[in-house]
């Protein structure tokens, strides 16, 4: 089947169904429709631990070393 059948037939499905399954289908692919919301929720969250001195920080002097470092060579 191609995926413009498949697409199609998603649309009747859809179109179709009862209002509780929608209302659960939408439930669980909803972070993926807002992206925009979950992207703006995960740039809060890492500028929070940012503010709060949580997770490592680097300045450029140390990313452009460990940009030069042997993959294979740790530390």
């Amino acid at each position: 089947m191609e995926v413009k059948q498949m697409r199609q037939k998603l649309h009747q499905f859809i179109d179709s169904m009862e209002d509780e399954k929608a209302a659960a289908i939408y439930t669980l692919l909803e972070n993926e429709l807002d992206t925009d919301s979950y992207r703006r929720k995960l740039v809060l969250q890492e500028r929070q631990a940012y503010l709060a001195g949580e997770g490592a920080l680097y300045s450029w002097e140390d990313v452009k070393q460990m940009a030069k470092q042997d993959p294979a060579r740790k530390g």
